[in-house]
Protein backbone atom coordinates (compact mmCIF):
# COMPACT_ATOMS: atom_id res chain seq x y z
CA UNK A 1 0.00 0.00 0.00
CA UNK A 2 1.71 3.05 -1.13
CA UNK A 3 2.23 6.06 1.84
CA UNK A 4 -0.27 8.32 1.86
CA UNK A 5 0.88 10.17 5.14
CA UNK A 6 1.75 13.47 5.43
CA UNK A 7 5.38 14.96 5.93
CA UNK A 8 5.55 17.15 9.30
CA UNK A 9 8.68 18.44 8.18
CA UNK A 10 7.75 22.32 7.70
CA UNK A 11 8.51 23.83 4.65
CA UNK A 12 10.95 26.67 4.00
CA UNK A 13 8.60 30.17 3.49
CA UNK A 14 9.99 32.91 1.68
CA UNK A 15 11.36 35.44 3.37
CA UNK A 16 10.06 39.07 3.76
CA UNK A 17 11.64 41.93 3.63
CA UNK A 18 11.83 43.77 7.29
CA UNK A 19 9.54 46.40 7.82
CA UNK A 20 11.58 49.26 8.58
CA UNK A 21 12.75 48.51 5.07
CA UNK A 22 9.65 48.40 3.09
CA UNK A 23 8.50 51.64 4.85
CA UNK A 24 11.82 53.40 3.82
CA UNK A 25 11.21 52.50 0.28
CA UNK A 26 7.94 53.64 0.30
CA UNK A 27 8.57 57.02 1.30
CA UNK A 28 11.34 57.48 -1.30
CA UNK A 29 9.65 57.01 -3.60
CA UNK A 30 6.72 58.80 -2.57
CA UNK A 31 9.12 61.59 -2.08
CA UNK A 32 10.76 60.84 -5.34
CA UNK A 33 7.59 61.34 -7.31
CA UNK A 34 6.27 64.34 -5.42
CA UNK A 35 9.63 67.04 -6.07
CA UNK A 36 10.41 65.36 -9.50
CA UNK A 37 8.90 68.59 -11.20
CA UNK A 38 11.01 70.81 -8.78
CA UNK A 39 14.03 69.02 -9.20
CA UNK A 40 13.99 69.03 -13.21
CA UNK A 41 13.84 73.13 -12.74
CA UNK A 42 17.05 72.87 -11.28
CA UNK A 43 18.62 71.00 -13.68
CA UNK A 44 18.80 74.39 -16.49
CA UNK A 45 20.14 75.92 -13.21
CA UNK A 46 22.54 73.70 -12.32
CA UNK A 47 23.84 73.16 -16.09
CA UNK A 48 24.48 76.99 -16.25
CA UNK A 49 26.28 77.38 -13.22
CA UNK A 50 28.31 74.28 -14.29
CA UNK A 51 29.63 75.63 -17.48
CA UNK A 52 30.58 78.61 -15.59
CA UNK A 53 32.75 77.52 -12.92
CA UNK A 54 34.22 75.24 -15.74
CA UNK A 55 34.55 78.39 -17.98
CA UNK A 56 35.77 80.53 -14.54
CA UNK A 57 39.13 78.02 -14.77
CA UNK A 58 38.50 76.47 -11.56
CA UNK A 59 38.90 72.85 -12.11
CA UNK A 60 35.54 71.11 -12.91
CA UNK A 61 35.09 69.57 -9.09
CA UNK A 62 35.01 72.83 -7.70
CA UNK A 63 31.35 72.98 -9.09
CA UNK A 64 30.58 69.73 -7.18
CA UNK A 65 32.18 71.20 -4.27
CA UNK A 66 29.99 74.12 -3.98
CA UNK A 67 27.07 72.36 -4.98
CA UNK A 68 27.55 69.86 -1.90
CA UNK A 69 28.63 72.13 0.37
CA UNK A 70 27.15 75.51 -0.07
CA UNK A 71 23.96 74.01 -1.54
CA UNK A 72 22.16 77.50 -2.29
CA UNK A 73 21.24 78.19 -5.92
CA UNK A 74 21.50 81.95 -6.38
CA UNK A 75 24.66 82.53 -3.07
CA UNK A 76 26.45 80.32 -5.22
CA UNK A 77 26.37 82.20 -8.52
CA UNK A 78 27.38 85.11 -6.43
CA UNK A 79 30.31 83.43 -4.46
CA UNK A 80 31.74 82.49 -7.68
CA UNK A 81 32.63 85.67 -9.00
CA UNK A 82 33.88 87.07 -5.23
CA UNK A 83 36.14 84.10 -5.14
CA UNK A 84 37.44 84.48 -8.30
CA UNK A 85 37.73 88.58 -7.32
CA UNK A 86 39.44 87.46 -3.97
CA UNK A 87 36.83 90.02 -1.86
CA UNK A 88 37.41 89.93 1.74
CA UNK A 89 35.85 87.03 3.73
CA UNK A 90 34.06 89.62 5.87
CA UNK A 91 32.26 91.05 2.62
CA UNK A 92 31.35 86.89 1.48
CA UNK A 93 30.29 86.37 4.53
CA UNK A 94 27.66 89.42 5.15
CA UNK A 95 26.74 88.73 1.54
CA UNK A 96 26.07 85.13 2.22
CA UNK A 97 23.62 86.31 5.24
CA UNK A 98 21.64 88.55 3.43
CA UNK A 99 20.88 86.65 0.61
CA UNK A 100 20.13 83.95 2.82
CA UNK A 101 18.17 86.01 5.39
CA UNK A 102 14.97 84.62 4.25
CA UNK A 103 15.59 81.38 5.73
CA UNK A 104 15.39 82.55 9.15
CA UNK A 105 11.70 83.06 8.66
CA UNK A 106 11.41 80.15 6.59
CA UNK A 107 12.69 78.09 10.37
CA UNK A 108 9.74 79.63 12.06
CA UNK A 109 7.41 77.29 10.18
CA UNK A 110 9.40 74.51 8.71
CA UNK A 111 8.18 71.19 10.18
CA UNK A 112 11.56 70.14 11.68
CA UNK A 113 9.79 69.17 15.10
CA UNK A 114 9.28 66.32 13.00
CA UNK A 115 12.96 65.31 11.96
CA UNK A 116 13.75 63.75 14.86
CA UNK A 117 17.68 63.19 15.65
CA UNK A 118 20.07 65.66 15.65
CA UNK A 119 22.33 64.36 13.07
CA UNK A 120 18.87 64.12 10.84
CA UNK A 121 18.12 68.21 12.31
CA UNK A 122 21.28 69.04 11.28
CA UNK A 123 21.02 67.65 7.47
CA UNK A 124 17.40 69.05 7.53
CA UNK A 125 18.29 72.38 8.67
CA UNK A 126 21.21 72.62 6.13
CA UNK A 127 19.49 70.90 3.15
CA UNK A 128 16.16 73.37 4.11
CA UNK A 129 16.12 75.48 0.16
CA UNK A 130 13.07 77.66 -0.84
CA UNK A 131 11.81 74.84 -3.01
CA UNK A 132 11.71 71.76 -0.22
CA UNK A 133 10.49 74.47 2.37
CA UNK A 134 7.13 75.44 -0.35
CA UNK A 135 6.64 71.34 -0.35
CA UNK A 136 6.77 70.68 2.95
CA UNK A 137 4.42 73.62 4.12
CA UNK A 138 2.04 72.49 1.41
CA UNK A 139 -1.17 71.16 3.12
CA UNK A 140 -0.86 67.57 1.14
CA UNK A 141 2.30 67.64 3.47
CA UNK A 142 0.75 67.68 6.85
CA UNK A 143 0.90 63.98 7.50
CA UNK A 144 4.85 63.21 6.46
CA UNK A 145 7.49 62.07 8.95
CA UNK A 146 10.96 62.20 9.03
CA UNK A 147 11.62 59.82 6.32
CA UNK A 148 9.49 61.71 3.90
CA UNK A 149 11.11 65.07 4.87
CA UNK A 150 14.52 64.09 4.25
CA UNK A 151 14.22 62.10 1.47
CA UNK A 152 12.78 65.31 -0.44
CA UNK A 153 15.50 67.12 0.81
CA UNK A 154 18.20 64.97 0.15
CA UNK A 155 16.49 63.91 -3.64
CA UNK A 156 16.30 68.01 -4.48
CA UNK A 157 19.93 68.17 -3.24
CA UNK A 158 20.87 65.17 -5.48
CA UNK A 159 18.82 67.25 -8.50
CA UNK A 160 21.45 70.16 -7.50
CA UNK A 161 24.91 68.20 -7.25
CA UNK A 162 24.19 65.94 -10.08
CA UNK A 163 23.08 68.92 -12.91
CA UNK A 164 26.04 71.22 -11.81
CA UNK A 165 28.67 68.33 -12.14
CA UNK A 166 27.41 67.77 -15.35
CA UNK A 167 27.57 71.22 -16.66
CA UNK A 168 31.04 71.37 -15.11
CA UNK A 169 32.18 68.48 -17.32
CA UNK A 170 30.52 69.31 -20.38
CA UNK A 171 31.31 72.93 -20.05
CA UNK A 172 34.60 72.43 -22.03
CA UNK A 173 32.31 71.62 -24.58
CA UNK A 174 30.34 74.92 -25.02
CA UNK A 175 32.83 77.65 -26.46
CA UNK A 176 33.67 80.73 -24.45
CA UNK A 177 32.35 83.22 -27.04
CA UNK A 178 28.65 82.01 -25.90
CA UNK A 179 27.62 84.60 -23.60
CA UNK A 180 24.57 85.36 -21.03
CA UNK A 181 25.08 81.89 -19.33
CA UNK A 182 25.17 84.10 -15.83
CA UNK A 183 21.69 85.60 -16.32
CA UNK A 184 20.14 82.08 -15.73
CA UNK A 185 19.31 82.88 -11.65
CA UNK A 186 18.91 86.30 -12.44
CA UNK A 187 16.29 85.54 -14.58
CA UNK A 188 15.13 82.83 -12.57
CA UNK A 189 14.53 85.74 -9.56
CA UNK A 190 13.20 87.98 -11.85
CA UNK A 191 10.30 85.83 -13.13
CA UNK A 192 9.25 84.47 -9.54
CA UNK A 193 9.04 88.35 -8.62
CA UNK A 194 6.42 88.53 -11.41
CA UNK A 195 4.24 85.67 -10.55
CA UNK A 196 4.68 86.69 -6.82
CA UNK A 197 3.19 90.36 -7.74
CA UNK A 198 0.21 89.02 -9.92
CA UNK A 199 -0.67 86.67 -7.15
CA UNK A 200 -0.51 89.76 -4.24
CA UNK A 201 -0.27 92.89 -6.73
CA UNK A 202 1.38 94.31 -3.58
CA UNK A 203 3.16 97.48 -5.95
CA UNK A 204 5.16 98.89 -3.02
CA UNK A 205 7.24 95.78 -2.25
CA UNK A 206 8.89 95.98 -5.75
CA UNK A 207 9.16 99.94 -6.04
CA UNK A 208 10.80 99.63 -2.65
CA UNK A 209 13.44 96.96 -3.86
CA UNK A 210 14.08 98.98 -7.47
CA UNK A 211 14.58 102.36 -5.13
CA UNK A 212 17.15 100.25 -2.38
CA UNK A 213 19.45 98.83 -5.50
CA UNK A 214 19.32 102.77 -7.14
CA UNK A 215 20.44 104.23 -3.57
CA UNK A 216 23.10 101.48 -3.13
CA UNK A 217 24.12 101.93 -7.19
CA UNK A 218 24.52 105.81 -6.80
CA UNK A 219 25.99 105.64 -2.61
CA UNK A 220 28.22 102.59 -2.40
CA UNK A 221 28.72 101.03 -6.20
CA UNK A 222 31.55 98.79 -5.11
CA UNK A 223 28.93 97.55 -2.36
CA UNK A 224 25.74 97.30 -4.26
CA UNK A 225 24.65 94.09 -3.82
CA UNK A 226 25.12 94.23 0.07
CA UNK A 227 23.86 97.97 0.56
CA UNK A 228 21.01 97.19 -1.18
CA UNK A 229 19.59 94.00 0.52
CA UNK A 230 20.31 95.50 4.09
CA UNK A 231 18.38 98.37 3.05
CA UNK A 232 15.52 96.51 1.62
CA UNK A 233 15.56 94.30 5.02
CA UNK A 234 15.04 97.54 6.92
CA UNK A 235 12.61 98.56 4.82
CA UNK A 236 10.63 95.66 4.82
CA UNK A 237 11.27 95.55 8.66
CA UNK A 238 9.96 99.05 9.10
CA UNK A 239 6.97 98.89 6.56
CA UNK A 240 6.02 95.36 8.75
CA UNK A 241 5.84 97.51 12.04
CA UNK A 242 3.89 100.57 10.41
CA UNK A 243 1.40 97.90 9.17
CA UNK A 244 0.95 96.35 12.45
CA UNK A 245 0.47 99.42 13.78
CA UNK A 246 -2.21 100.49 11.68
CA UNK A 247 -4.00 97.14 11.79
CA UNK A 248 -4.01 97.46 15.63
CA UNK A 249 -5.29 101.40 15.48
CA UNK A 250 -8.43 99.88 13.15
CA UNK A 251 -8.93 97.59 14.99
CA UNK A 252 -8.98 99.30 18.05
CA UNK A 253 -11.36 101.97 16.46
CA UNK A 254 -13.40 99.58 14.81
CA UNK A 255 -14.12 97.96 18.75
CA UNK A 256 -14.62 100.93 20.15
CA UNK A 257 -17.21 101.91 17.66
CA UNK A 258 -19.09 99.06 18.06
CA UNK A 259 -19.40 98.94 21.58
CA UNK A 260 -21.12 102.52 21.23
CA UNK A 261 -23.84 101.15 18.96
CA UNK A 262 -24.15 98.30 21.22
CA UNK A 263 -24.14 100.86 24.55
CA UNK A 264 -26.75 102.98 22.60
Amino acid sequence: MADTSFSMVPTAEPALPSRPLTHLGVEAGGAFRGCCGVGAAFVPLGLAFGVLVSHSGLPWWWATVFASVIYAGSLEFLLLGMVLAVMPLASVAVTAFLVNFRHIFYALSFPLSRVSGLPAKAYSTFALSDEAYALTINPAARDWGRARILFVQLFLQLFWVVSVTAGARGGILIPDSVVGLEFAMTALFLVLGIEAYKAGRDMPTPLAGVGCVVVARLVTPGQMLVVSLGLFTLVLIARYLWTGRASRHTESRDAHLNGRVHHA
